[in-house]
């Protein structure tokens, strides 16, 4: 399908990070809470403490002792103001040596790819020997805050002593009306481009031609998916967490649903008035963590560890948030399959992250596309089409949810689990981000 800019845009970070050094970068395990729909189950926790949680669950389940961890990174988006480097905090509550440094870094959904990337670098440059990387998202309890006009009377009155001061705090206060005293809620648009993601959606649908039902049969898929997963066991990734005041630990997926296309087609649209994506096939606000153990080969074998995979090649990528804002796959995948000369036919498997159906099946569409791909992306010939036998077989963030800081993470243990699972050698691993970033990955099953 042609697509149609409204004017000549396309440019590619051509930064990439390899893990081909003489030392490879192995995964050991990946783990995850189990991913709920906001105001659900965890809405009286908090972030640091879903993310302890994932933490012990991981060295639980790797038999690693806390004190053999270098560093700590975690991804998150909507920071609690209270526990800003949650990667940190995390480690607290999960009673890990407080001698472990540790950060948190923020790259919208996309977070805890970083948060992984970061972790090898520093494991490519010695700086580290064993390491997690985390992510978090809890949209239950999202930063809303009073006014400008209120805030600055908070923070000056209090400090007001000379008479010039408490002027200045006056004039404030005549400022006040009925609308200063209007909470400002969590503003959803992107800030470059004053839009709503999934009103992009709806535009990002109508350019490449990818129509209702497509997106309708795509998001019934994904829970169909997710269920089968869940109901064979497959989505081992899964550490229960103890809620407090709860008697039994919380084990499973929320959101899940299983509904016939008749019964989707029904459902209005959700951010334009003519658009097509709607709640059934766009991804849910979600609380949820997610973490994994990455180390050096040669660490690995000293402690006795067994490497699922290699974490290979990373490639992120950015374009133009007012024409291309999901678009970040149909970026990072073909500069990524350039600098490792590998084509779409090496891999076995394939995770991408759902923001939206729509977005997904766009980004398929421009990676077939030589047009796009080459005066876009600025490589040679388009990837081509990816089979979607082999797309997102246990689910996806339609149907699981998209925790944004915690999303990466899962995609890289599902890709990884599913090598093993279905016998495969090669994952590769994209997702989309806010700003028109995003990532490819090339993952490689450990030889047993």
């Amino acid at each position: 399908m042609l697509y149609k800019f409204s004017r000549p845009l396309g440019f590619c970070s051509r930064r990439a990070y390899s893990s081909v050094t003489a030392d490879p970068i192995v995964f050991i395990d990946g783990v995850r809470t189990p991913f709920l729909a906001s105001l659900t189950d965890f809405q009286y926790m908090m972030p640091h403490q879903l993310l302890a949680q994932a933490y012990t669950g991981l060295l639980a389940r790797t038999g690693v002792s806390p004190d053999k961890v270098d560093y700590l990174c975690a991804g998150t988006v909507q920071q609690e103001v209270r526990t800003g480097n949650v990667a940190k905090e995390a480690g607290f509550e999960a009673n890990m040596p407080k001698g472990i440094p540790g950060h948190t870094v923020t790259m919208a959904c996309i977070s805890s790819n970083q948060a992984v990337a970061s972790c090898m670098g520093l494991l490519a440059t010695g700086q580290a020997e064993l390491c997690i990387a985390g992510g978090v998202e809890f949209c239950s309890d999202q930063p809303i805050r009073y006014p400008r006009v209120i805030r600055q009377l908070l923070m000056k009155a209090p400090r007001a002593r000379s008479e010039a001061a408490k002027l200045e705090v006056a004039d404030l206060a005549r400022n006040f009306n009925t609308q200063a005293f209007v909470p400002e809620f969590v503003d959803p648009r992107e800030y470059s481009s004053n839009e709503v993601m999934g009103q992009f959606a709806d535009r990002l649908c109508e350019m490449f031609g990818v129509s209702r039902e497509d997106q309708d049969r795509f998001g019934s898929r994904s829970h169909a998916m997710a269920d089968q997963a869940a109901k064979a066991g497959h989505l081992s990734d899964i550490v229960p967490v103890q809620v407090p005041g709860y008697d039994n630990p919380i084990a499973a997926d929320n959101g899940i649903r299983l509904a016939t296309l008749e019964k989707l087609a029904k459902l209005k649209p959700a951010f334009s008035k003519n658009g097509t994506v709607t709640a059934a096939n766009a991804s849910f606000l979600s609380d949820g963590a997610t973490a994994c153990l990455i180390t050096t080969e040669s660490k690995a074998k000293a402690l006795g560890l067994k490497p699922r995979a290699y974490l290979k090649e990373v490639v992120f990528a950015s374009a133009d948030p007012k024409e291309e804002l999901l678009l970040g796959p149909a970026y990072a995948t073909p500069r990524l399959l350039e600098r490792t000369a590998l084509n779409l036919s090496d891999f076995d498997v394939f995770e991408i992250h759902e923001a939206f159906a729509g977005q997904v099946l766009a980004n398929l569409e421009a990676m077939k596309s030589d047009n796009f791909c080459q005066e876009r992306v600025g490589v040679k010939s388009a990837p081509g089409e990816i089979p979607m036998e082999k797309i997102n077989l246990w689910g996806g963030s339609v149907s699981l949810g998209h925790p944004f800081g915690a999303t990466g993470i899962r995609l890289i243990s599902h890709a990884v689990n599913r090598l093993h699972k279905e016998d495969g050698t090669k994952a590769l691993v994209t997702a989309c981000a806010a700003n028109a970033q995003g990532v490819a990955m090339v993952i490689e099953r450990y030889p047993q």
